[in-house]
């Protein structure tokens, strides 16, 4: 397959992959089975979920790989997470908490069908072709045993690819010379991120913070005055994201075009079921944007 296919079809899968992952950062199932295992109610939850797969880790691994939060938000959460539940507790929760999730928003016939076992065939076999070189946060949750329910077996497949593709964004957001707040920044400015203040609220940065970034990115000539991306901006931009989707190709250059063609029509059925259905709170996203944690 030419790199130039193999690009497209990992940005247009992730696309429509996404949300089936994403939805569990939005699922109040997700707080009722964290908390149930001894994590207190909110942002916690999160940040002890998703990096679980790398054991009890303190706040700094957390912070470098999830990247674009606020290291102080981070601090609030982790360690203590695991001082209130073991990271195996956690994961249980969570793939529990995705089962439930995914079944209200699909519905239990289409979460038993046969769409779902295809699909969650065919999304194992994509993310068999990931490796873990670079890829920290992958590599963790590669290390995690499969589950045996094809609804979760999707679920977990996406999430790989997910990763993978995240670690290789950030290497190329860290390429591009942005760190966590001016990554933020500059991709709320494309709107095809977070909204503003959905933004600074989720990642923890204050209005203060959050400008003093943006007049940083000024002087750099990133942003104009009135905060839209200036050319040179949208060409950083449109950088990283070409970077992103050369990094995360070789998977699905493996997998084959016939293949990642019937899993994007699989996973675009059941995405559209699960946002339909209410898998993301309004007033957060952009108008072009990916549903991401």
């Amino acid at each position: 397959m030419e790199l130039a296919e193999a690009k497209e079809i990992a940005y247009r899968c992730h696309r429509v992959l996404e949300p089936l992952h994403a939805m569990i950062y939005f699922a109040p199932e997700a707080e009722e089975r964290f908390t149930e295992v001894g994590l207190r109610p909110g942002r916690m939850g999160y940040f002890a979920s998703r990096s679980a797969p790398m054991g009890a880790v303190g706040p700094g691994p957390v912070a470098a790989t999830f990247f674009n939060f606020n290291p102080e938000l981070v601090a609030r959460f982790i360690p203590r997470a695991w001082t209130l539940a073991d990271p195996r507790e956690v994961l249980a929760a969570r793939f529990a908490a995705a089962d439930a999730a995914l079944r209200r928003l699909l519905g239990d016939e289409l979460a038993e069908s046969e769409v779902v076992a295809e699909a969650a065939e065919l999304a194992r076999e994509a993310a068999d072709g990931c490796v873990p070189e670079g890829r920290p946060l992958y590599a963790a949750h590669a290390d995690l045993d499969w589950p045996d329910e094809p609804l979760l077996v999707l679920w977990h497949a996406v999430s790989l690819l997910r990763e993978f593709r995240g670690d290789g964004h950030i290497a190329a957001l860290v390429g591009a010379g942005l760190n966590g707040i001016t990554a933020l920044v500059t991709h709320t400015a494309t709107g095809k991120g977070f909204l503003e203040p959905a933004a600074k609220k989720s990642r923890g940065w204050s209005d203060e913070q959050w400008d003093a970034a943006a007049d940083y990115l000024r002087t750099e000539g990133i942003l104009a005055a009135d905060g839209v991306l200036t050319e040179q901006g949208r060409q950083l931009r449109e950088g990283i994201e070409d970077t992103t989707n050369f990094s995360a190709a070789s998977p699905w250059s493996r997998f084959g075009a016939d293949k990642a063609d019937r899993l994007h029509e699989l996973g675009r059925q059941l995405s559209r079921t699960a946002v339909k259905n209410g898998a993301f709170p309004g007033n957060v996203f952009g108008t072009g944007s990916e549903k991401a944690s």
